[in-house]
């Protein structure tokens, strides 16, 4: 499968790349996905959540009123769950939502996203480029010059660039990464991925299986 390669400007170079088959014209693994999606949410959750259960609620602990003769319902600790302002039953404790996911199913469900990408037409690939100061306008009609600037947009860099990076900031509908920190998340989420050129060809160094 090969894709245009467009200029700093939007238009079209009259290039053009081969994408590696090992990485986007694979069978895709829905599984995979899912599981290594799932890895990378719970991964980032803290799991700090709690609530205070009977026995740690800031009650008194004396009987609210006689056992016989109020014709209430009898009750004793203020504690009790059933009452305003008492414990919790079952509620959330902290605990960790760490997964395990094997490294090579990692790789099958970046290469499954990236498949997905490119079956759906959502790659595009642009001259490497810099800038020497943040300018936002500059990135915002770069991106409407190849018709994604109303999309969710991933941009990948080959290098870290602060002035890209601060560019982007004031653009809500796009994520700018370096190519190595891209996740499958940040790839399923995005509606189309811009490419640098030399990201394309990281992404084949990293995801590409070698020839024997």
């Amino acid at each position: 499968m090969k894709v245009s390669i467009y200029q700093q400007d939007g238009t079209d170079s009259g290039k053009s790349v081969t994408l590696d088959k090992t990485v986007f014209e694979i069978e895709p693994n829905d599984h995979a996905i899912w599981l290594d999606v799932r890895r990378i949410q719970g991964n980032a959750r803290q799991g700090t959540h709690k609530t205070k259960e009977r026995g740690e609620v800031n009650r008194s602990t004396r009987k609210l009123y006689r056992q016989k003769g109020t014709g209430h319902a009898r009750a004793g600790s203020a504690k009790s769950p059933v009452r305003r302002s008492g414990g919790t039953i079952f509620g959330p404790r902290p605990h960790k939502y760490h997964i395990k996911v094997n490294r090579k199913t990692q790789l099958v469900a970046r290469r499954s996203a990236w498949t997905y990408k490119a079956q759906n037409k959502a790659l595009r690939v642009i001259e490497d480029f810099s800038m020497d100061a943040p300018d936002t306008q500059q990135l915002k009609t770069l991106l409407q010059s190849i018709d994604v600037g109303d999309k969710h947009v991933l941009l990948l860099t080959g290098e870290h660039s602060p002035a890209v990076n601060l560019s982007s900031r004031n653009l809500p509908k796009l994520k700018v990464l370096n190519v190595s920190d891209a996740s499958t998340l940040d790839v399923m989420k995005a509606h189309c991925v811009v490419f640098q050129k030399t990201a394309l060809k990281s992404i084949s160094t990293q995801l590409g299986t070698k020839k024997k």
